[in-house]
């Protein structure tokens, strides 16, 4: 419909929304808006609230809320169709502006208001905002609204505050599927997964629906926390409804089976689908290079391409890794070199150095990974440190080894774990005077409070070693054999005085020394051999070690994600 100014003479309010309804130009709308004017229509409520819809759908946002603040008193339904517009945009702070404009004009929010200017708060997490608007939905009568409380469900759970979050879904008398989506998807947004999949199984109880929102971040749960039962239920489940797995449920449910380490079963997925997009190809690549498939992997990148997608970063950093857990050095180096020379149309990032990194390192390269760490244009991570750490100890190059747990120490000075590293390094280089300063120093440190987590495993382990600082109690006599429950000797030593805290301390003595000696102290898991016994001066910290015979006696790989636990 064209409009014109000639037409819009004398109209009626019922002829300008017609063609407001009909506009599909701007600057048609421009025109609507001068005679809106002047022939005070904009002070129409009606009229007002569909020129700012008009101007949604035109995204003239702007003109909208020009007209919005020539209203001497705005309408709550002009309000909320602004708060609307304004919510579904990338603009911040303008949704919660024209809320707290309806308040000095004395213009009651009703139901209809809080869902969107609560959505405008949850987008940009504006948590004090949106405690601000929670209290007024209480005061205004409106809580009882399900629409409101799950507005209130998604701040919460957007701005990662999951206890406020469960508590106004407790305080629920009535639950939808979106009530329930929302909060398995803040759970899993926060790492609780254990929490998220608890939640899943209770909404089953409750007889809601689960819909495809909710199976996508329930499998997203179960892919992170390796809870590959419950991800083969809601499989059969997806069966049972007769669904479509569509491409956002069907690389959910091939994330899902990569990282729970059934690969296989997330290829049959692949197959069956009629539909598919990067994100499906790279939730493949990423189960094989899990899996350590590196061979099948590259297959796959090659397949993928041929098919005419077009791999991202993503796929990319997933086909390298393959390629380092396989040993596959020519083909790696020969998919990052395509991506330097801008092949697939960008950069190489960090993650993709990590990557060649360990490659290198885990093939014995440490002086190309070395070599690559100080040509890259990033300044190397701990990551790619800690890579180049494994392969030096690997390959027992003692300097190198020394240099690279030095620059790990930089990065994190406070982390006691990349003391032990050192100390464990010198003692296998036979410089104990260095072994004593750094232990010395590791005691020191936990003392003061300083962290002792070092990543070696993500995956959930069988319980194995602690070592907990306390103070003033005992420290293990490392005598000489296999360390075993049964053959250790405890001594006392004395509480930790003042003058240790203030660093006034003689240097550490290690007596009883015999030749041949390995490790001081190494990280959890890993089957050790002393033969030596250490004797603490008497101004020192005491550790207790807390040994479980059933535990897991495989080498660490400081490559991976582990944690060490520190009591206090």
């Amino acid at each position: 419909m064209r409009v014109t100014i000639p037409q819009l003479k004398s109209p009626t309010a019922e002829r300008i929304i017609y063609f407001l309804t009909t506009c599909s130009s701007p600057s048609h709308i421009h025109q609507i808006q001068a005679q809106l004017i002047l022939q005070n229509f904009h002070y129409n409520t009606t009229v007002a609230s569909h020129f700012i819809t008009a101007c949604q759908s035109l995204n003239l946002l702007n003109t909208a809320h020009l007209l919005f603040h020539q209203l001497h008193v705005p309408h709550v339904f002009a309000c909320n169709s602004l708060i609307k517009a304004f919510s579904h945009s990338q603009i911040p702070h303008i949704p919660y502006s024209i809320y707290t404009h309806m308040l000095r004009n004395s213009v009651l929010p009703n139901n209809y208001t809080f869902p969107f200017v609560l959505k405008s708060s949850s987008d940009f997490m504006e948590f004090k905002q949106g405690q601000a608007i929670h209290t007024h939905v209480v005061k205004f009568g409106h809580f009882n609204d399900i629409y409101v409380q799950n507005s209130l469900l998604n701040l919460y759970a957007s701005c990662h505050d999951m206890d406020r979050c469960r508590k106004v879904f407790d305080e629920m008398t009535q639950r939808d599927v979106v009530s329930w989506t929302v909060l398995i998807m803040g759970y899993r947004s926060v790492k609780m997964y254990d929490d998220a999949l608890i939640s899943f199984e209770q909404m089953q109880y409750a007889g809601v629906e689960p819909n495809r929102v909710t199976m996508v971040n329930a499998l997203a749960a179960c892919a992170s926390f390796g809870a590959a039962e419950m991800g083969v239920w809601i499989h059969d489940s997806i069966r049972r409804k007769g669904w479509k797995v569509d491409v956002i449920l069907g690389t959910a449910l091939i994330d899902m089976y990569g990282k729970c380490g059934r690969i296989e079963q997330g290829l049959n997925v692949f197959q069956g689908m009629k539909e598919k997009n990067v994100f499906t190809w790279n939730a493949v690549i990423k189960g094989l290079a899990l899996a350590k498939s590196g061979h099948e992997a590259v297959l796959w990148f090659n397949k993928m391409k041929q098919e005419g997608f077009k791999p991202d970063e993503v796929t990319l950093v997933s086909v390298l890794c393959a390629c380092g857990h396989s040993g596959l050095v020519d083909v790696g180096q020969e998919i990052f070199s395509s991506v330097i020379h801008g092949k697939y149309g960008f950069s190489p990032g960090k993650n993709h150095y990590a990557c060649m990194i360990d490659l290198f390192a885990r093939a014995g390269y440490i002086e190309n990974a070395f070599k690559l760490i100080n040509e890259m244009p990033f300044e190397p991570t701990k990551t790619m440190w800690g890579s180049l750490l494994a392969g030096c100890r690997d390959q027992r190059s003692f300097e190198l080894s020394e240099f690279v747990a030095k620059k790990l120490l930089e990065l994190e000075p406070d982390n006691s774990a990349y003391y032990i590293m050192l100390s464990n390094l010198y003692a296998e280089m036979g410089r104990w005077s260095d072994v004593e300063r750094w232990t010395f120093g590791c005691l020191l440190l936990l003392y003061r409070g300083g962290q002792c987590s070092m990543s070696v495993s993500s995956q959930p382990k069988k319980p194995a070693s602690t070592f907990c600082l306390l103070p003033s109690l005992r420290v293990e006599s490392l005598a000489k054999g296999q360390l075993s429950l049964h053959s250790l000797m405890i001594m006392d030593i004395l509480k930790l005085d003042h003058s240790l805290y203030q660093g006034r301390t003689s240097a550490l003595p290690i007596i009883g020394f015999i030749a041949n000696s390995h490790i001081v102290f190494e990280a959890v898991g890993q089957s050790l051999s002393f033969n030596m016994a250490i004797c603490l001066h008497r101004h020192s910290a005491g550790f207790i070690h807390l040994h479980n015979p059933q535990a897991e006696r495989s080498k660490p790989d400081i490559r991976r994600d582990v944690t060490w636990a520190v009591l206090m």
